[in-house]
């Protein structure tokens, strides 16, 4: 048991300061290309896209022309997920 402990510890304490010297000498590496373009006030970038969390709402947006249409499908799209586990009718009942 002392030997796992001390393990996980150093491995625990190497990673910590590997992550740290990442983040104190290079910050950068780890970041997108695309942040280092020097920013034009009269040019709206083409690459511009949500987070990845954000996407499905960004793909149902784009794909319906009409403002309220998209909302109202971005909409319907979270109702459905979450009325589809009220959709589970087995007679099956779990132990926990």
């Amino acid at each position: 048991h002392p030997y796992f402990s001390y393990k996980d510890l150093l491995g625990f304490f190497i990673l910590g300061l590997l992550l740290t010297l990442l983040a104190l000498f290079m910050p950068n590496l780890l970041g997108d290309t695309e942040n280092f373009i020097p920013a034009d006030p009269l040019l709206t970038p083409p690459h511009i896209k949500p987070e990845w969390y954000f996407l499905f709402a960004y793909a149902i947006l784009r794909s319906i022309p009409n403002k309220l249409g998209g909302v109202l499908a971005l909409l319907f799209s979270i109702l459905i997920l979450m009325l589809v586990p009220m959709l589970h009718t087995s007679k099956q009942r779990s132990a926990t």
